[in-house]
């Protein structure tokens, strides 16, 4: 098979289009013919090596495809199925082995390729607004980056619980995006801190901040007193270290760092959230952006545009 190898990290040049061998599944394993891959940001920390991986790998750790083979002890997973993984390195390829307690199948009126990109991100959104803050109706919410595949995930199952939603966003481009999605209000990233506390007098319940180092001082600002801060991700860079006695002062905020590791630690609650995001893109109630499909040979291009903010939603290599 081809696939994208990693034999050094650094920039989008060493991701590498080579023939690789095919993967063959162990017993508890699945093996899949990839038609779709999502492409993350936390590829892009794997590639640069700020999450450190043994040397060579296959990066990717989203995807979605049919079933070719199947492991032995393993039930409920037949050849020809339609399936979808996160969190399974070995994505960006023609063909993954997945194990078979982490696949999801896919049901009718969901497209392999909206599975790829609804998968990740749509199980990080769930937890986020589920679990790590539970969004309830009149809640003020701020997303960062809400033309982005999260951004846009975040503020659709925000309005699904009722909440009135804050995005910031970059362009003019975006902006459009982000009400589309049914944000309620757009900012520029300038001083955004202050026009939310124009626009909500105390500060917002919660902010969704993947962006990091460059919004998180304003993101704490933007807080009302006993808000949350959750910082699920780093694209601008990792936040320096931080003083407990700022929450304090800033008025007895909470910040947590969660990852979707953490939220899917059970067959339950993978399928729970799983059996949600599904069912909202099947019925129409939750929209999946599909900004850009590259050709899997084309991975670089992909992380160069992602890493550039040139793309909105959701990135996809094709095999």
């Amino acid at each position: 098979m081809r696939a994208i190898v990693v034999s050094a990290t650094g920039g989008p040049e060493v991701l590498t289009y080579t023939d690789h061998p095919d993967p063959v599944p162990n017993p508890g394993e699945v093996a899949v013919d990839v038609a779709a891959s999502g492409v993350n940001f936390i590829d892009v920390y794997h590639r640069m090596g700020r999450y450190p991986l043994p040397l060579p790998f296959v990066p990717g750790n989203e995807g979605a495809g049919t079933v070719t083979a199947v492991g032995e002890d393993v039930t409920g997973v037949s050849v020809g199925d339609t399936v979808a993984w996160s969190g399974v390195m070995g994505s960006y390829a023609e063909k993954a082995v997945v194990p078979a307690s982490q696949l999801l199948a896919v049901p009718e009126g969901v497209t392999a390729e909206v599975a790829a990109a609804v998968t990740l991100q749509g199980l990080t959104a769930h937890y986020l607004t589920h679990s790590t803050y539970e969004v309830k109706p009149g809640d003020d919410v701020l997303v960062h980056a809400a033309a982005g595949g999260m951004g846009l995930l975040l503020t659709q199952i925000a309005k699904l619980r009722g909440a009135r939603v804050i995005g910031t966003v970059s362009t003019e481009e975006k902006e459009k995006l982000a009400r589309q999605a049914g944000a309620d209000e757009v900012l520029r990233y300038s001083g955004f801190a202050d026009a939310v506390r124009d626009l909500t007098g105390s500060g917002v319940h919660v902010v969704y901040d993947g962006v990091g180092a460059t919004t998180f001082d304003e993101s704490l600002s933007s807080l009302r007193p006993r808000g949350m801060m959750a910082l699920y991700g780093q694209a601008s860079g990792p936040v320096p270290p931080v003083d407990p006695q700022l929450l304090n002062q800033r008025g007895s905020l909470f910040l947590t760092r969660p990852t979707l590791t953490h939220y899917i630690a059970t067959r339950e609650e993978l399928a729970w959230r799983a059996s949600d995001i599904f069912g909202w893109v099947a019925s129409g109630r939750l929209k999946v952006h599909i900004s850009h499909r590259y050709p899997m040979a084309e991975a670089a291009r992909a992380h160069e545009d992602l890493e550039a903010r040139r793309t909105t939603g959701k990135v996809l290599l094709l095999p």
